[in-house]
């Protein structure tokens, strides 16, 4: 037993390590080109061409690459070869170039995708089993995703809760738990930037506030799914009417600027790190998550790169603060769980969520998480954002068994 916990700290520390270096280049450089863009916001217009050469790169030299985080985790279920290690260049390389000309996107998917190959890539020093492939696998994606926030524990719980729906799987706690905070810590000592949000004020427990809270969960789930809907929709509209893939970024890099246009202003370009501090400094409007959600889809379904985390963190942020006008309880603390709570289900993943937001704004917000992350876990149906999650257990078959006990 000694052995087995001495050799997995020290693979799952490797692991970790990686996926901090990684996620610290990553951050540094999308700041940088985020501050170029801010600065050239022209260059938005050359989105169309950016898309282009994105598409040929992956059409050209991706491989199984492509398929991005579901491969990641159908080898977790079903572990057949080695993630290629050329997935991480090419997630930072596109996710930078998304970035640079004013796609809407993410930044902790491409996080996840660079930890969890250059993991598996130990597998190849190392006489790996398929499980134990599985265990660093779980454990890399778990990292990424930590490090690129700023929030280990929840990164621990990440790596295991997004395989299935329905079910965690807790096979590699030990390990995600090293990993995540080994990488968490590697991104501080190489001083990368992490955002910072502001904090809130807290009145107290209530459960007049909690009730609200699942009514709010609610509609945070039913964003979660017609986000999710919005882009398969396009992806599968690109498939079947578009058959050169390069094509497809390259069309809908049209369609996002010609948006752009019509909107006057690049307000959903990019990350939208100083919106989400603004919905939770003053009540937003319903024009925002709106907005940022239609930009996204497009961008993320044409085959941009960067993933969905902080543009769903934005839709959240926004619809919860907005909610305000309806719902009598403070617009800060429906924006700070609507951080959460929107992403918890569209990627099946509420306890890693309610983790996050404790993370964020202090663990006094822990209850009201709690509750809207798994309501909007529960309402957001069972196709997330990752196609390849395998459902485990029917989401309202395990609340009614909650119940008749």
């Amino acid at each position: 037993m000694i052995k087995r916990y001495l050799k997995w700290t020290g693979l799952s520390s490797l692991s970790g390590l990686f996926a901090g270096v990684a996620a610290a280049v990553f951050l540094i450089s999308l700041q940088w080109v985020t501050q170029l863009r801010d600065e050239n916001q022209i260059i938005i217009w050359a989105l169309p061409l950016a898309g282009l050469l994105i598409g040929w790169i992956y059409h050209r030299w991706g491989g199984a690459a492509v398929h991005g985080h579901n491969l990641i985790l159908d080898e977790l279920h079903n572990p057949q070869n080695v993630i290629p290690l050329r997935m991480s260049p090419f997630i930072l390389v596109g996710t930078l170039i998304t970035h640079l000309f004013g796609g809407s996107a993410g930044r902790e998917g491409t996080a996840v995708q660079m930890g969890a190959s250059l993991s598996d890539q130990i597998s190849r020093l190392f006489h790996i089993t398929s499980d134990e492939r599985k265990i660093l696998l779980a454990a890399g994606a778990g990292a990424g995703f930590g490090a690129a926030i700023g929030t280990p524990w929840a990164g621990a719980i990440f790596g295991m809760e997004v395989i299935s729906i329905g079910r965690i799987r807790l096979f590699a706690w030990f390990e995600c738990l090293v990993a995540s905070f080994v990488g968490y810590y590697t991104t501080v000592f190489l001083s990368a930037p992490h955002s910072q949000f502001p904090k809130i004020e807290f009145e107290g427990f209530s459960i007049k506030i909690l009730f609200w809270m699942a009514l709010a969960g609610v509609a945070f789930g039913l964003v979660a799914k017609l986000f999710t809907m919005l882009t398969h929709g396009v992806e599968q509209l690109h498939a079947r009417f578009v058959s050169y893939p390069p094509l497809r970024p390259f069309i809908g890099g049209v369609i996002l600027v010609i948006l752009f246009y019509i909107e006057g202003t690049y307000r959903y370009a990019g990350l939208g790190i100083p919106f989400i501090g603004e919905a939770l400094r003053a009540p937003d409007s319903f024009r925002d998550p709106i907005l940022k959600m239609f930009f996204t889809s497009l961008t993320v379904g044409s085959g941009f790169k960067g993933g969905e985390f902080i543009p769903l963190v934005f839709i959240g942020t926004t619809l919860g603060s907005a909610l305000s006008i309806i719902i009598p309880i403070s617009f800060q603390l429906l924006a700070a769980v609507g951080f959460a709570a929107v992403f918890a289900g569209a990627a099946n993943t509420p306890i890693a969520c309610t983790l996050m937001a404790m993370e964020i704004f202090g663990p006094q917000i822990g209850p009201y998480a709690l509750v809207a992350c798994f309501m909007s876990y529960y309402f957001s149906g069972h196709q997330g954002i990752y196609k390849a999650q395998k459902v485990h257990a029917k989401k309202h078959q395990r609340l009614i068994s909650l119940f008749k006990r």
